[in-house]
């Protein structure tokens, strides 16, 4: 991990490598470096940090700026630290050829010790330079038979970018488990992790499938199968611009994400609702009559999705759900069957625990249907049937816009269901179709509370801990509002069902811990009332969000956020905003990288 850029072309490849760097800071992080052939030599400039500490370190070195040939890479550290040493790109003994590598490959050490016995010298803790020396080993001449042949030998999830100052107008990209997409422009080609790092110079992409290789050159682009075989592939465009995946004025991008949700919904709206009905009949997999049981599986923030729409689902349609985390779900000898419908929900389409999880449902005869943001992803190739959620490309390592476009989806699959099987007669169905289409000026007036949020934000940085609390629905808004704090602050935070507190987290509390409780409008809200009472009761500090109207909370805190009242089925997606915005305020008010917090990257695409 975590993100690959390469360029051959008419042009300087520094400047389009850097550039393209810069657009997948995103990804996470921790070093970052470049390898660029000039002449008849590969020059390699790598540093740990951020990507401008390599730019501040390379800005001197100008025999780089003529080379029209090269290869960079962000990394996130999995094996050996983030050092200047450990930094990519690897190369070979006698720096011949040069790699830049996602992901992990399993058996390294096994490789390494035989490679050593070889002869062969290492510089590096990682697993990734074992690949330049295998590619050294193999190559006879020709640069793509040597990959080929070296990735025969790996095991684990990679996508690799190579070059070789042999074959000086040459650029090989491999992609197993891992993303790598080609990028085709006029006398230029390029691969990377990511859309954005080449969007700036072509919106016209290949996307590569497990075990295949692009050998390019400026003029011309061959995709490979593993076993030297071409393939013919189809050239997809871009819909989206670069400026839909820039700041536009806002401070950070989470910030600027947050405002869009809005839009993301009406995006949702005009692409699934026709003529006040949810219309997914092209979605031809959802046929209620043909599975008895439902499992969501997906990870992280996406996970929390699925929890809500475990109730949502249930709720209208009767069937019965289970929601799992991806990472455990094939280690579990999960119950599924041919009547099993699968839905995986994942951001980016390449989160390697929910693909893998996937692939085990899909072997055990079940149906898959994704939830994804990304045309074209690993997940949507797998999948059965997809549902966009349309959200545009989503920068900030937390996710926010993601979060509201799966909710958004996930429940009117549900009411679509409801409504097929008989379950939502009209008059609701109307009435749930009407009150959702209301949802985007709601989280527009609850934007607009944004300076209050943050003198909140400000009132709670030295608190050492926050407990977040909901029932129902919003014991996933807990959970998530809790995930967000603690991703971009870095102060210890847990979500929470309110009921069991008094089984346990009811000994954290006192006048040092904070504790935010949702408690909107619905058949629940004396219970959580009982909460509070008891939070205060041992000195907590409490953050209410609840529903307008309800004054009387004030009489436990002057924190009350108040939220537009709305049918209680859409209050987690109502809730979540003013929890999105103190976890970003409170990280704003300390200091933080907001949208690359330490340690994390965007595409989780190793287990």
């Amino acid at each position: 991990m975590c993100g690959i850029i390469g360029y051959v072309g008419k042009k300087g490849a520094l400047d389009i490598i850097l550039e393209g760097l810069t657009q997948l800071e995103y990804r996470g992080y921790d070093s970052a470096g470049v390898a660029i052939l000039y002449g008849d030599k590969i020059k390699i400039a790598k540093r740990s940090g951020k990507i401008k500490d390599l730019i501040s370190f390379i800005k001197d070195k100008t025999d780089l700026e003529d080379g029209r040939l090269g290869i960079g890479h962000s990394r996130w550290a999995t094996h050996g630290a983030p050092t200047n040493i450990n930094a990519h790109p690897h190369t070979d003994c006698s720096r011949n050829f040069a790699i830049v590598h996602n992901g992990i490959i399993e058996n390294f050490d096994v490789i390494k010790n035989q490679l050593i016995k070889e002869g062969h010298t290492f510089k590096s803790e990682t697993d990734t330079e074992v690949v330049a020396h295998l590619i050294e080993k193999y190559y006879k001449g020709d640069l793509g038979k040597a990959v080929l042949r070296t990735v025969k030998d790996l095991k684990g999830s990679f996508a690799l970018g190579v070059i070789s100052k042999y074959e000086p107008s040459r650029l090989i990209g491999f992609r197993r488990e891992s993303p790598l997409i080609v990028g085709i422009g006029d006398s230029e080609k390029f691969i990377a992790s990511d859309i954005p790092a080449i969007l700036k110079y072509t919106k016209d992409v290949i996307y590569l499938d497990n075990d295949e290789m692009v050998d390019l050159t400026k003029d011309r682009v061959t995709v490979f199968s593993i076993d030297g075989k071409k393939l013919s592939k189809k050239i997809d465009k871009i819909k989206w611009s670069l400026s839909s995946a820039q700041k536009s004025g806002f401070p950070h991008f989470m910030l600027k994400e947050i405002f869009e949700q809005p839009e993301v919904l009406r995006q949702i709206i005009s692409v699934f609702i026709k003529d006040s009905r949810v219309g997914l009949k092209d979605v031809t997999l959802i046929d209620p009559k043909a599975f008895s049981n439902i499992v969501i599986l997906a990870c992280g923030t996406a996970y929390h999705a699925g929890l809500v729409g475990k109730y949502i689902i249930e709720r209208f349609t009767r069937i019965p759900v289970s929601v799992d985390v991806s990472s455990e779900f094939r280690y579990r000898d999960p119950v599924i069957n041919k009547n099993t419908l699968v839905i995986a929900i994942s951001q980016s389409g390449e989160t390697a625990d929910t693909l893998a999880a996937v692939k085990e449902a899909r072997q055990r005869g079940a149906k898959v249907l994704s939830i994804c943001n990304v045309i074209g992803s690993s997940l949507t190739r797998i999948s059965d049937n997809v549902l966009y959620t349309y959200a545009g490309p989503e920068i900030s390592v937390a996710s926010t816009k993601a979060y509201i476009a799966q909710l958004g989806v996930l429940y009117l699959l549900a009411f679509y269901i409801g409504r097929e099987k008989g379950l939502i007669k009209q008059k609701l169905a109307m009435e749930l179709i009407n009150e959702f289409k209301k949802l985007p000026d709601t989280l527009k007036a609850i934007l607009a509370k944004k300076d209050f949020i943050r003198q909140i934000a400000t009132k709670h940085l030295h608190y050492g801990s926050f407990l977040y609390l909901g029932r129902n629905l919003n014991y996933p808004t807990a959970m998530e509002g809790a995930l967000k704090l603690k991703e971009i602050s870095y102060i210890p935070a847990e979500g929470y069902p309110a009921g069991e507190m008094k089984h346990g987290p009811i000994a954290l509390i006192d006048e040092y811990r904070a504790v935010v409780c949702i408690v909107p409008d619905s058949i629940l809200y004396e219970k959580m009332i009982s909460n509070i009472q008891e939070i205060c009761a041992r000195h907590g500090k409490v953050i209410i969000v609840t529903t307008e109207g309800h004054r009387d909370l004030e009489r436990f805190t002057k924190e009350v956020i108040y939220v537009p009242k709305t049918n209680d089925i859409f209050s987690p997606i109502v809730s979540i905003i003013p929890l999105q915005l103190l976890a970003y305020y409170i990280a704003v008010e300390k200091g933080c990288d907001v949208d690359q917090p330490r340690n994390l990257a965007k595409s989780v695409t190793v287990e």
